[in-house]
């Protein structure tokens, strides 16, 4: 168990302490009129903590509060840890970006995409390009998500059981055989969109390293890195600290959410996109390795070479989201921001009028959970909270924001 301290005097870094400030005064009003439960926030520079700050209830009902050991649902923010793994593995010459998927997943072989028709009777065509590992870190590949409701394929993976949980009894093995069964949405590497294409990814890295990817996260990544708290499944011992899942009420308010309870049940499908619980301290780890250029602490998970090059805009013919990609639910801005492999990547801070640097790269969770990392100004940041979904309250470009004013040097 890991709790992160600051260690550093934040004008030795280049913040000014009162303007640090605002970022707790800031977010605490969203406790205090009760859109938000609780809060951790870390804020660090060139590998040093400036600013950490904690506010409100992990567990509202029982009025326990949100302490610097909390553990947290990081949902999609399992997917740069996914990510990072299978970079390794490229590293490592046990896969190829280019490789297609059906090497690790023969079951994608024989892929449709859609062409038109309900999600009862589909009219599909061949693949004209198969889906390649670089599709699935880059969310090309055509895959989707069922709790869209935006498209009949979404409609064909709910009726399969896939929407905000999975069926019961199926492996990841079994899922990424059933998706591959489903129509894609377009072509692979002709459009954006956001779906289950890194849960396929973990699949992809347990085959090429023969290990399930939960031993693969704990042994190659977690256990290196010191992130002791974070697993698919919070450990009995930790149970007390976890903090409660909620969703936005309609017409405000919030709601514990059902799906709370799922993380602390031992997981049948190993979700390299969404699986994860963690710490602000462990997830800091993650970031300061990112910052590090792939190293920290004398670990080293990645070359800065590999890192630079998987934090580049990747989408065809250097696009933003906003031109390539479907528009749905999304985790991030679309406007002036592309995609890496594995990350989002900022393009253009003024198209999306986001105060931030070029370059920037990041991920968020479903239950408002986020992290960035800014390589201009060697800043990370990670917020933690527990209210879906994530799109309820634009928490993320404030957050930078308000990161960034602090900034005085």
């Amino acid at each position: 168990m890991g709790v992160l301290d600051v260690d550093v005097d934040p004008e030795e870094v280049g913040f000014d302490a009162g303007r640090l400030a605002r970022i707790d005064a800031h977010f605490r009003r969203y406790v205090d009129d009760g859109r938000l439960p609780g809060w951790s926030i870390a804020v660090a520079r060139r590998g040093r903590v400036a600013h950490v700050a904690h506010y409100g209830n992990r567990d509202v009902e029982a009025g326990l509060p949100v302490e610097p050991d909390t553990v947290w649902r990081i949902f999609s923010m399992t997917k740069p840890i996914t990510s990072v793994a299978a970079l390794m593995l490229y590293e490592e010459g046990l896969l190829g970006l280019t490789d297609p998927v059906s090497r690790y997943i023969p079951s994608f072989a024989e892929q449709r995409v859609y062409r038109s028709g309900s999600a009862l009777a589909p009219a599909t065509d061949p693949v004209t390009e198969p889906m390649r590992v670089w599709h699935l870190l880059t969310h090309t590949s055509g895959l989707t998500y069922g709790f869209h409701h935006s498209h009949p394929v979404d409609e064909m993976y709910r009726l399969r059981g896939h929407e905000l949980t999975t069926p019961a009894g199926v492996d990841l093995a079994a899922a990424c055989d059933q998706f591959a069964s489903l129509p894609l949405l377009f072509q692979p590497g002709t459009e954006w969109n956001y779906g289950v294409s890194t849960d396929v990814l973990g699949r992809v890295v347990e085959v090429a390293s023969g290990m399930s990817l939960d031993r693969f996260f704990a042994e190659r990544i977690l256990g290196p890195l010191g992130m002791t708290d974070t697993a698919f499944q919070v450990a009995d011992s930790a149970t007390d600290r976890l903090a409660t899942l909620y969703a936005a009420r309609p017409g405000g308010g919030l709601l514990v959410s059902p799906l709370g309870e799922l993380i602390t049940k031992p997981p049948t499908l190993l979700a390299g996109g969404a699986g994860l619980a963690s710490t602000l301290h462990d997830y800091h780890r993650f970031a300061q390795m990112l910052a590090g250029g792939g190293a920290l602490d004398g670990v080293r998970l990645l070359g800065n070479r590999t890192l630079a090059f998987a934090t580049r805009n990747h989408l065809p013919g250097g696009a933003d989201l906003e031109t390539i990609g479907r528009p749905i639910f999304a985790e991030s801005t679309y406007a002036g921001v592309g995609f890496g492999l594995g990350f989002s990547v900022v393009i253009d801070p003024t198209v999306g009028e986001q105060l931030t640097s070029v370059g920037e790269y990041a991920w968020g969770g479903l239950a408002s959970t986020a992290f960035y990392v800014d390589p201009v100004e060697d800043v990370t940041a990670v917020l933690m909270t527990q209210l879906m979904p994530s799109n309820t309250y634009p928490l993320r470009p404030q957050l930078r924001a308000l990161v960034m004013q602090a900034l005085v040097d």
